[in-house]
């Protein structure tokens, strides 16, 4: 889940099967029933009906607790992060970052530095777009450290710069779920 509506989405999926939970979060979902073989089945059906996995596996959880850190930070932050990001994820998910940024490369396929730059080239684009915040606004709120680092950096993911995009008719985006690879997951 990445976004409030998807949780809004996996709650209906609950009250349909008649499951009463205590939290239905980014990427995490508690339940007050001890859930039967049956139950889980059906639990798993509808959620896939309605584009949503049920995992088991406490790697790829803690995969998605990572995507969903980065993006609820990314894309519903008011206020970036002015840590270290390395820090704020390793003490947010209780576990050392190295092992978080070796078991994300090894199933992802790319580094967590990318997965964040990736949401956050997203994240300015749709800022761009809606044309609230000059450059200068958007690299400080994306925790930039001069408009010219996000310049360079935008330009090397998009072959863009700011102000050509901002130019541009067809302000392409890309929905949350596919930056990085990133599956809607609970």
């Amino acid at each position: 889940m990445v976004s409030n509506r998807c949780k809004m989405a996996v709650k209906e999926d609950l009250k349909s099967l008649g499951l009463h939970f205590i939290l239905v979060d980014l990427g995490e979902v508690e339940i007050m029933e001890d859930l039967t073989f049956e139950q889980r089945e059906q639990l798993k059906m509808t959620l896939e009906k309605s584009g949503f996995e049920l995992m088991d596996n406490k790697r790829a959880v803690l995969i998605e607790k990572i995507k969903n850190t980065i993006i609820e930070m990314v894309h519903y932050s008011d206020e970036f992060i002015k840590v270290n990001f390395s820090d704020y994820l390793a003490e947010k998910l209780d576990h050392d970052y190295t092992y978080l940024s070796n078991l994300f490369s090894e199933v992802q396929g790319t580094t967590i530095e990318q997965f964040v730059i990736s949401h956050k080239i997203e994240r300015i684009k749709e800022l761009i777009t809606y044309d609230e915040l000059n450059i200068t606004e958007i690299a400080w709120k994306m925790n930039y450290s001069s408009v010219a680092h996000l310049s360079n950096q935008f330009k090397k993911m998009t072959g863009l710069t700011p102000s050509h995009f901002k130019q541009l008719k067809d302000k392409r985006r890309s929905p949350i779920e596919d930056i990085g690879n990133a599956k809607e997951i609970i």
